[in-house]
């Protein structure tokens, strides 16, 4: 009995198992949305004729349909292929194996499996729908989207394939040859997004076979790379053919994205093992070249997130211009600018924000790795599905419509200057106002975002700002950047010293000779005789010092700090507290604090330094705040001052008598002890005024959280009161509905009776042999009988005319005014 009832759990269990892996696939599997629009009817049936029917992918058709006639193309297409083909019903789910087609007059989008319709939406009088799909197939499926644009006459979908195939997908454009209207096709193909141009038949048998392919059957294939190989190390060749021919090394990259991609090539040329590819790479020279731009992704589009270049023209672009001399340019620096969307949008939105005012000389830099992104980028033109989301009054401003899109008007080029540039090898701009570095990051391993980030922070000036993407943040280089807008990402440059790192200077360059002879070095430096006796004197008879910034890192050294300062064991810090000699510490802090506090200079003296001499210093803490920013500084001096003995130290030597030069031993050790006591009395009213100053700021913060306690406790309050009066309103919402849908279904059931009714009088009246015409009050016809129309002279378009204007055959004189007098008294008259 028990090894039945194992035997059923056991059973049990694997369907469990099987259902759960029936779910997960369900989940994971690849989605083609196939787009058109004239023509498209053609072009679908030749591909659902070729198409197997168990490639394990789902189908969704999206063509520009009439809104206001009812489709008929689910009907038709079934004609051509097994697979169940079927009209889409809002939330429908998904399914291996089946086509769903958009109604007419919708907008559709993947979400969750499902699919959503939304009343069809119009941008600049067009129909984007395509594009809609597209970019939620892109998001939703990542590299198991696959998109298809068909025979179209615009250039909806381009913008779409471009989405799906940064998410990773895999995209496919109809042959000139082969479209009826190849305008749609044209214009995918025409953004370099699209991986095979070919005819409906050859893109259905390329369809099947990458049905098969891990990239797209397996849930995570990047993690499946390594199966595939059987080398050790399967990207080291790869990575080493890459930087022969490009020069750039892929080695700190985030491996998880360039796996994808290298699995996506893959999947392009039907290769299943990684030594098969690379040896491809190894005789196809183009390859090479292909896979390395498949590694340096461009993300980008015209004001990609509105609410970014809002927070620069409400925050950083007036920062920028406050006391700006007229003759000091705006130097911005766009690091990774791809085809230079964001370059033209940062250059629109200044230009904007400058126009109320004296506008200075603007220089923005864009650079990338990619040629090919550079020279697209000088060129200023662009398709016109990358220019839908800009609004009309921009396109008209900065815009100039050419043949085949839209140019970038001429005062916003020439603003910007393109270059190639390797980011972590190439030297850096310097002396700039604002950096922005979207999305680059995110690739970048811990390595080379810890180069980068420095290098950053050396470019800008004291005053200047960090752009970066929505995913990105500033890691483990916090210290360098203070957050001006955490949620868009913007930062502002910390004045603390920056670790540099400078292994891009690395080229031979010939020392420069003048007659023959070496360049003097102090020739060309402007030597000053006034400023190097000034900086003599202040080494001289200056105290020593250090400014440091809040979080009390030492930003600059002045004089010789070495009898207070010294590097501390273990990993290099500029911390003040990290470095102070031991006895400085305490009285550095407590000082400290009561500067922050009081905001006034505060000054330490006769602090006792350790060592065989005895010398005492006094310290100065003095606080610092720039004009335009909110981050805090301080100077610290240090200035030491010779030991004076006390007057008691100098009562009790006059009383010691000498005895043969010299003082008897229990004279010595009496003044040692007067001398350690006195600095143990000096220690304990340091350490007292220390806790003193302690226990004021537990204080103030306490009745600060109080404070803040009960504004909670308010608020709160306040909360509670309008979550009750909205759930008031929600009752009261819902009562309206059920009144609502009551009388919808009233009327509902008066519309059926009243076409009951009107089928009922047509029926009538085309079946009675008697002539009879309607008229509506104002004597217009509205309807008549057979009969009528040989009587009356009447056709079929005279319903809704005027009954005087149709001449009858019967001899009435006076009939109008008859008809008039029935309709005023209601009275039936008779004629013969």
């Amino acid at each position: 009995m028990n090894s039945s009832q194992s035997d059923a759990q056991a059973e049990s269990t694997a369907k469990e198992e099987v259902i759960k892996e029936q779910d997960k696939n369900q989940e994971l599997f690849p989605i083609v949305g196939i787009g058109a629009s004239a023509g498209g009817l053609e072009a679908f049936t030749q591909l659902l004729k070729y198409l197997p029917v168990d490639t394990g992918m789902g189908f969704v058709l999206i063509q520009h349909l009439s809104p206001n006639h009812k489709s008929l193309l689910s009907e038709i297409l079934a004609r051509a292929t097994q697979m169940p083909v079927m009209e889409v019903q809002d939330c429908m789910m998904v399914e291996p194996n089946h086509i769903y087609i958009i109604p007419p007059n919708s907008k559709m989008t993947l979400d969750q499996n499902l699919l959503r319709l939304a009343p069809r939406e119009r941008i600049q009088g067009k129909d984007l729908s395509v594009d809609a799909f597209f970019n939620s197939l892109a998001q939703e499926r990542g590299s198991k989207a696959i998109g298809v644009v068909l025979s179209g006459a615009d250039g909806d979908g381009a913008f779409g394939l471009k989405a799906i195939k940064e998410a990773g997908g895999i995209t496919f454009a109809q042959c000139e040859a082969s479209a009826q209207v190849s305008s749609m096709p044209n214009t995918a193909a025409a953004t370099g997004h699209v991986d095979f141009i070919l005819t409906p038949e050859e893109i259905a048998v390329c369809l099947a076979k990458i049905s098969h392919h891990p990239y797209v059957t397996y849930p995570e294939p990047e993690k499946t790379l390594e199966g595939l190989a059987h080398d050790k190390n399967p990207l080291k060749n790869i990575f080493t053919l890459l930087q022969a021919d490009t020069g750039i090394d892929f080695t700190h990259y985030k491996h998880t994205t360039l796996k994808r991609r290298i699995l996506r090539r893959m999947a392009l040329y039907k290769l299943d093992i990684l030594e098969d590819y690379a040896k491809y790479l190894q005789s196809n020279p183009k390859e090479v070249e292909a896979l390395s731009q498949e590694f340096l992704i461009h993300v980008t589009s015209f004001f990609r997130d509105p609410e970014v270049f809002q927070a620069l023209i409400e925050q950083v672009f007036p920062s920028l211009m406050l006391n700006r001399a007229p003759t000091d340019p705006i130097r911005i620096w766009v690091a990774g600018c791809s085809t230079g969307e964001e370059v033209y949008s940062i250059a629109i939105c200044l230009q904007e924000f400058l126009d109320t005012q004296d506008s200075p000389k603007i220089m923005i830099f864009g650079t990338d790795i990619s040629e090919l992104a550079i020279e697209k980028a000088r060129s200023g033109t662009y398709i016109p599905s990358l220019v839908e989301q800009i609004s009309p009054e921009r396109l008209r401003r900065f815009f100039v419509k050419v043949e085949g899109g839209y140019e970038i008007s001429k005062p916003i080029r020439q603003m910007c200057v393109f270059a190639k540039q390797n980011l972590l090898a190439d030297p850096p701009f310097s002396q700039l106002d604002l950096i922005s570095c979207r999305n680059v990051l995110i690739y970048f391993g811990t390595t080379l975002q810890k180069q980068v980030l420095p290098m950053f922070h050396y470019s800008l000036k004291s005053t200047g700002f960090l752009l970066l993407g929505s995913s990105e943040s500033t890691g483990e280089s916090s210290d360098l950047f203070a957050p001006v807008n955490k949620k868009q990402r913007i930062y502002a440059r910390k004045l603390t010293a920056t670790r540099l790192n400078t292994d891009y200077f690395i080229g031979n360059y010939l020392e420069q000779k003048v007659n023959g002879k070496q360049m003097n070095s102090d020739a060309g430096s402007g030597f000053d005789l006034l400023k190097e006796a000034d900086r003599i004197v202040w080494n001289k008879y200056a105290p020593a010092g250090v400014i440091i910034n809040s979080d009390l890192e030492i930003i600059q050294f002045r004089g010789d700090t070495s009898p207070y300062l010294s590097p501390a064991p273990g990993k290099p810090s500029f911390n003040l507290l990290n470095m102070a000699e031991a006895n400085l510490r305490l009285e550095l802090r407590a000082a400290l604090m009561e500067a922050k506090r009081l905001d006034i200079p505060i000054r330490k003296s006769n602090i006792p330094l350790s060592g065989k001499e005895l010398k005492e210093v006094t310290i100065e803490v003095i606080s610092l705040k720039p004009p335009h920013t909110k981050e805090s500084y301080f100077l610290i001096l240090f200035e030491e001052v010779p030991p004076l003995a006390s007057p008691q130290l100098l009562e009790d030597n006059r009383k010691l008598k000498p005895t043969r030069g010299k003082q008897t031993a229990n004279s010595q050790e009496l003044i040692q002890l007067k001398c350690e006591l006195t600095a143990t009395q000096q220690e304990l009213a340091t350490t007292k005024e220390y806790l003193q100053t302690v226990i004021q700021e537990q204080e103030s913060i306490t009745q600060e959280l109080t404070t803040a306690n009960e504004e909670i406790l308010s608020s709160n309050e306040e909360l509670r009161s309008t979550n009750e009066e909205l759930q008031t309103a929600q009752e009261e919402i819902q009562a309206t509905n059920e009144e609502l849908n009551i009388t919808n279904e009233e009327l509902q059931s008066r519309i059926l009776e009243s076409s009951k009714v009107n089928s009922d009088l047509r029926n009538l009246l085309s079946s009675v042999n008697i002539p009879i015409v309607m008229l509506g009050s104002d004597l217009s016809i509205r309807r008549f009988t057979p009969m009528a129309e040989k009587i009356f002279n009447l056709i079929p378009t005279d319903v809704g005319r005027p009954f005087s204007h149709i001449k009858s055959n019967i001899n009435v004189p006076n009939l109008e005014q008859l008809i008039e007098e029935v309709i005023d008294t209601l009275v039936i008259k008779k004629q013969e």
